[in-house]
């Protein structure tokens, strides 16, 4: 995702009255004494003595590699023995003589809708049904193509300039599905696939789930609400056990502006973010969709998680309006232990919450199309965390959901919904009627593969200690300009579970600038594995836990030493962290997926050069940078990180 502006205040911290709470040092965790990667496990924590021995001796058998040095290099950096390449790049036509990419700029929209994506973003891998997943040879991929950088897409290098310049700029975001096979050992894209297909900024999408229908959803064009044009501003994903893609709209807000300079937003449009000028994308000057004071509804038809069937291009993709609208980064899935579907998003924004998704029936796993309605049907949640322990060394506590559903927990007609599409419209403010958690940015949400904890990133927030944001619980620091991985694990193991136990598995910093203080990170953070923003999330099958960045890659002051953006690797266990890959000049590394072997990794570079400074990945001379998707593999052909 971009980095969001450090300076500008949301609209719920505009919005918050309450006075300034817990600046003073006692909320603070120290980082010479925060145990931050100690084991929590059903209440069994891993001493700080035994934590900090496996640590630092860099002794954990998970990890088989070992770990790198930062870099400021315009190249992907591996440990020795690994190698990658280029699976896809932006502009890729996706047919056999479609049209190339043209680094000119001067490309068509129509040209942008048969090529891949730009800015790719999460992603997802899919064996074909009947396979050996173990030992398949070709698959799908489900790759999201989050924004698009004018810089390099247009000419001009300005903000749209025309109508055609919008329609290229929604043809280059949405997602891309590819499909891929392994020749000779190595996966490579297959261009004319019947598979290959996008789905943009102008492809028809289908409403579905209590939300649909609404009159708030309702716009001159679509009469019904149930049908809308476009997913765009794609982060991150989620894969469901029936086989389809769950994309995540995020930073929609951004797309939509006012031709009136005296035009007024109510509460809700407000707390979403939505204002006059928009915010560096400029659509709704050259097409009155996201003109709010001309086409006022259509800012709420976007905002959902979207559910695509990979393996049938001819099919409509759906918004799920059950899991609620705000700014999606990923959609993590589960199931309870009588069957049922859990779905765990957090809202990428400063301040904003943590949800839960339980279906109301069981998934059908011999039928995977009987599963096609399942997320039209269950309850939202939302995450509240107690203050914790107030243990210096590592903190944890206790944790509950609430139900957010019309006529429970005061959310009603007195505090504005009339009905649960409305709460699910609106579901950031149905979530601060219950008093929800203010979190540091949730980002990715990952599962556990071998015990079921959840993990999400909370990649920072410099406005934490400011006034309705203090400091304490999962939130530990002031102006955190670091971020943390907090981490849960649902009681009785059950996620259909109220209640959750919490701890902080790590608290990134910079122990070289902020040594003994608490932006120097938990005692797993070093000189030799630092780093900042830890945005994407990804398992494999062993278990270990991978952390990509989408920080600070300024290599200077609070960041020195940090380097470019980076992928690390971690031993949920012992707690011990290794950088694996640095990405090129001014990229964001996300996206993770692995083969079905796990001998390959594919990862995603996003935006390099994003300001300058990158040629990647083929250094032409004078040449534009592309964000791609990766294939990492080892040269001896074996499992990746082991």
């Amino acid at each position: 995702m971009k980095l969001l502006e450090e300076n500008q205040s949301t609209d719920l911290e505009n919005l918050v009255q309450q006075s300034k709470v817990g600046l003073t040092r006692r909320g603070f965790i120290s980082a010479g004494a925060l145990c931050g990667a100690a084991m929590f496990l059903g209440g069994n924590l891993l001493s700080r003595s035994v934590m900090a021995a496996s640590v630092s001796a860099g002794n954990s058998t998970l990890l088989g590699f070992d770990s790198i040095p930062s870099s400021t290099a315009d190249s992907i950096t591996l440990p020795a023995g690994y190698k990658s390449s280029v699976l896809i790049s932006w502009g890729q036509p996706l047919h056999a003589g479609g049209p190339a990419f043209d680094p000119s700029g001067k490309g068509t929209a129509k040209a942008q809708e048969m090529q891949f994506g730009d800015n790719n973003d999460g992603m997802s891998l899919f064996t074909f049904p009947g396979d050996d997943a173990n030992n398949a040879t070709r698959a799908l991929m489900a790759i999201n193509n989050e924004y698009t950088n004018y810089r390099y897409l247009f000419d001009h290098g300005k903000d749209p300039q025309s109508a055609d310049d919008v329609h290229k700029a929604l043809a280059s975001e949405g997602v891309s599905v590819i499909e891929v096979k392994r020749e000779g050992g190595q996966w490579k894209f297959v261009q004319g696939s019947k598979y290959n297909r996008r789905v943009h900024g102008n492809t028809p999408i289908h409403l579905s789930g209590p939300a649909a229908g609404h009159e708030w959803l309702k716009t001159a064009a679509d009469t019904t609400g149930r049908n809308v044009l476009g997913t765009f501003q794609n982060c991150a994903n989620g894969k469901t056990p029936w086989g389809t893609y769950l994309t995540c709209e995020e930073n929609f807000t951004d797309c939509f502006g006012s031709s009136d300079p005296a035009q007024k937003f109510d509460a809700a449009a407000k707390r979403y973010g939505v204002v006059a000028t928009s915010k560096e994308v400029n659509w709704h000057p050259y097409n009155e969709r996201f003109d709010v004071a001309k086409t006022p509804n259509e800012f709420n038809r976007h905002g959902w998680v979207v559910e695509i069937d990979p393996f049938d291009p001819k099919s409509t993709p759906v918004k799920r309006t059950a899991l609620g609208r705000f700014k999606h980064e990923n959609a993590a899935i589960t199931e309870t232990k009588d069957g049922r579907a859990v779905v765990y998003m957090g809202d990428d924004e400063r301040g904003e919450f943590i949800y839960k998704f339980i279906s109301r029936d069981k998934i059908d796993h011999k039928n995977p199309k009987a599963n096609r309605d399942l997320l039209d049907h269950g309850t939202l949640y939302v995450a509240q965390f107690d203050n914790g322990d107030s243990n210096a060394d590592h903190p944890k506590g206790r944790g509950q959901w609430v139900e957010l559903s019309h006529g429970k927990n005061g959310i009603d007609a007195s505090s504005g919904f009339a009905s649960q599409a409305e709460v699910l419209i609106h579901a950031r403010l149905a979530a601060s009627v219950v008093k929800a958690t203010r979190m540091d940015r949730p980002e990715w949400i990952v599962v556990s593969p071998k015990d079921g904890q959840v993990y999400c990133t909370l990649t920072n927030n410099v406005k934490r200690g400011e006034e309705g944001q203090p400091v304490g619980g999962p939130n530990p620091r002031e102006k955190n300009q670091y971020g943390q991985i907090l981490r849960w694990q649902e009681t009785g193991s059950d996620a259909a579970s109220m209640a959750f136990a919490w701890d902080l598995f790590v608290v990134a910093g910079n122990p070289g600038v902020h040594a003994g203080k608490p932006q120097a990170g938990s005692s797993n953070i070093t000189p030799q594995n630092m780093f900042n923003s830890p945005d994407g999330l990804g398992f494999d099958k062993a278990g270990r836990l991978w952390i990509l960045t989408d920080g600070d890659y300024s290599n200077a002051g609070d960041f020195a030493g940090m380097g470019n953006n980076q992928m690390l690797c971690a031993d949920p266990a012992s707690g011990e962290i290794r950088r694996f890959m640095v990405g090129p000049v001014g990229c964001e590394v996300t996206g993770i997926s692995f083969a079905p072997d796990q001998k390959a990794l594919f990862v995603g570079i996003q935006h390099p050069g994003e300001k300058g400074g990158s040629t990647f990945p083929e250094h032409l001379p004078n040449g534009k940078p592309r964000s791609s998707v990766m294939v990492i593999t080892r040269e001896d052909g074996g499992v990746i990180g082991a």
